[in-house]
């Protein structure tokens, strides 16, 4: 009897609730098919990996506390109940840092990178280009525009105003590019997608320039969101942006077996009963609520949305969610890695993590272009 099989029965026959879930998700998912069982151990790795840099990522800070200190309240968070007597003293201070810090910082850091990196999993898809990015559909230009506005017409300063700007910018940079793209014909083509992608961002740019001419004082606020940073990333932003992450995760692999059928043509898509256009579109709002609510919470970071694709594809290869879910383990993994070398090359100062991606996102991107793996990407293997 084959696996699958013994999976559909034991669904049916399986009394647990629990398990009858995860059987089905199980199932849904492809995990219970042998030939997954490659992307699926990889797939754990990286998860393993996150939960190490998690915890690297409490641990290390451009500040003073010890690492001893830090140590000592997570083990605080783990201690067996009844023996808290054996557990180490930890300062109000301590505390306070790890807490209003550390923790919203890794957070942020986890949800930004994986939204980044399935954000580039879903546009190089729909678009059918290796190099592209969420930044072609006016996100980074848009989130950038809405930003300087909320200085200038609203005085807003760092924090929970600038988030939301961003995020209202992007999802805006993002509609008028599906529109206009709309208007030019019937079907959206990745072509064309792209094409009114590069204008848009190229009119958002001019008008982010023209208002920061206005006041002095605008650009001086606006030269540190435009660095991309985790530094003073607040708990409640981190909640704010937590529901535009999770639905834009569920559309996306509600639509995984539409957008494995774009990858055969439209053509082939539309005889499978699909809609090349409305699956782009689709995916073209899930990319704006993904890359949206990260630029909004961290700011633009560049090269994530193009490497942890590009790294996902080298794991995952015969498996559009093995892929999705691959580019945002490695989406989030690289950001935390990231940030914890930026806190701890030039302690106690810090580097902006933007400008430690772009640090290995440009040599890779020279590499990427010299590579022979850098390939069309279209029909082949399976979905």
């Amino acid at each position: 009897m084959s696996t699958e099989k013994v999976v559909d029965r034991s669904l049916l026959t399986q009394r647990s609730g629990f398990w009858r879930c995860f059987l089905v998700i199980k199932h849904l998912l492809g995990l219970s098919r042998k030939s997954h069982s490659t992307w699926v151990n990889r797939l754990l790795l990286v998860f393993v990996v996150n939960v190490l840099l998690i915890v690297a990522s409490m641990l290390v800070g451009a500040g003073y506390i010890s690492m001893q200190d830090s140590m000592a309240w997570l083990w605080s968070w783990v201690a067996v109940p009844g023996y808290e007597q054996s557990v180490v003293k930890v300062s109000p201070t301590v505390t306070m840092v790890m807490e209003t810090i550390r923790w919203p910082r890794t957070l942020a850091a986890m949800l930004a990178g994986g939204s980044l990196g399935l954000a580039g999993a879903l546009m190089q898809r729909i678009t059918r280009n290796p190099i592209a990015e969420p930044g072609l559909l006016g996100i980074n230009a848009g989130a950038a525009l809405g930003v300087v506005a909320a200085i200038v017409f609203f005085s807003a300063e760092a924090g929970l105003p600038y988030m939301v700007g961003a995020l209202v910018g992007a999802l805006a940079g993002n509609m008028v590019i599906v529109i206009a793209s709309h208007r030019v014909q019937a079907s959206l083509s990745p072509l064309r997608l792209v094409l009114v992608g590069i204008a848009v961002n190229a009119t958002g740019q001019g008008l982010t320039a023209m208002l920061l001419l206005t006041k002095q004082t605008v650009f001086d606020q606006f030269r540190f969101w435009i660095l991309g940073s985790l530094a003073g990333v607040e708990l409640a932003r981190v909640l704010a942006v937590l529901p535009f992450t999770v639905i834009g995760m569920m559309i996306a692999l509600l639509l995984v077996r539409p957008l494995a059928a774009l990858q055969l043509g439209d053509a082939s898509a539309m005889a499978l009963g699909h809609h090349p256009s409305r699956i782009r579109l689709g995916l073209s709002v899930v990319i704006a609520l993904l890359a949206g609510s990260a630029v909004a919470l961290t700011g633009p970071i560049a090269f994530l949305g193009l490497l942890a694709p590009f790294l996902a594809r080298l794991l995952v290869r015969e498996s559009t969610h093995g892929l999705l879910l691959m580019a945002f383990g490695l989406g989030s993994a690289l950001l935390l890695a990231m940030d914890i070398l930026g806190r701890w090359v030039m302690q106690p100062f810090e580097t902006p993590v933007g400008s430690m991606l772009v640090a290995v996102g440009a040599p890779l991107l020279i590499w990427l272009v010299r590579s022979q793996r850098l390939q069309p990407m279209g029909s082949g293997g399976r979905r």
